[in-house]
């Protein structure tokens, strides 16, 4: 079974408020792919903070004139993830994933894993892991948009199973 990385972006974290995906990105096979996704009304009065939106650099205003619909984007998603293994690096993954499904008036489609799973069952070290993050990061993926945190997972996880990827960024907003 492949493997596909998934990562979202909010509207702030969990400890800041209540918070509602505002973008999530996917990459598997050295591809990537992410979807804006427009606040459901359902979200109105959440929380959104300065410090996510200087973090990825996506404005309130951007996501709501260029988001798609909750509905389109968890569609879209689930076919990516048909057959796939999915994989984030962050517990809160989980949540956007059933925020955006529940949005959407159903259930999430697939179950997210944590990478920190597939390292045990490699039985990477520190040593290995570090590596692979050293390689990730020499990439030059786009950090902290849902497209490029996938595609550095993706090479974190690939290095760390000896495969070594080339990311390549295809259809990312």
């Amino acid at each position: 079974m492949s493997i596909l990385t998934i990562d979202f972006e909010a509207s702030c974290l969990p400890r800041h408020g209540r918070s509602f995906p505002i973008e999530v990105g996917v990459a598997g096979d050295g591809v990537a792919r992410s979807w804006l996704i427009r606040p459901h009304e359902s979200w109105a009065g959440w929380d959104w903070t300065v410090e996510a939106e200087a973090l990825h650099g996506l404005s309130q205003d951007r996501i709501a004139q260029d988001g798609q619909p909750v509905e389109i984007v968890l569609a879209e998603l689930a076919a990516c993830a048909v057959g796939r293994r999915v994989v984030a690096d962050s517990l809160l993954d989980q949540g956007w994933l059933d925020t955006l499904a529940s949005a959407a008036g159903v259930a999430a489609p697939f179950r997210i894993d944590h990478v920190a799973t597939l390292f045990d069952e490699q039985a990477a070290d520190e040593a290995r892991i570090a590596a692979a993050v050293a390689y990730a990061d020499a990439q030059g993926a786009v950090r902290h948009r849902a497209a490029g945190d996938a595609l550095w997972l993706a090479a974190v996880i690939g290095h760390v199973a000896g495969m070594r990827p080339v990311p390549a960024l295809l259809a990312a907003q």
